[in-house]
């Protein structure tokens, strides 16, 4: 099931990169990120609340808050660059260098979280790199 999530994510990501495009013409691209950071909060916490799921709130440890604070820090972060070089640049060169951060992730979840990094890893985050940069040269 997770792969079918994975896929969706992917094409949703694909989507926002185009809508966001689309929409970023004429409009500075900090407030852009503003618009899709509300729709989004807006959408997360529809769904903590059709789900039921605000129930466990008082239930998350001050370990948890603090790295989803973080990751909410570095997700604010990549929005507001991302837009910013979408703005400034080609949708079909902007996406495949923000993919990089596959190969950025792999290597930081081997360091930090202690993840096998086989070669079979480091082959595909070589073709990912490489790829990469066959698109954007």
């Amino acid at each position: 099931m997770w792969f079918l999530f994975a896929l969706l994510s992917a094409l949703f990501a694909a989507l926002t990169s185009i809508l966001a495009k689309m929409g970023i013409k004429g409009v500075p691209s900090n407030l852009a990120t503003g618009i899709r950071t509300v729709v989004v909060l807006a959408m997360a916490w529809g769904m903590v609340f059709l789900t039921g799921e605000q129930t466990a709130l008082a239930r998350v440890s001050v370990r948890s808050w603090l790295f989803l604070i973080l990751s909410g820090l570095a997700t604010g972060a990549s929005w507001l660059c991302y837009y910013r070089a979408l703005q400034l640049g080609e949708v079909s060169k902007v996406a495949p260098v923000d993919k990089l951060s596959v190969v950025i992730t792999l290597a930081l979840a081997f360091l930090l979280l202690h993840e096998p990094f086989t070669l079979k890893s480091l082959a595909g985050c070589a073709l990912l790199g490489l790829g990469t940069l066959l698109l954007v040269l």
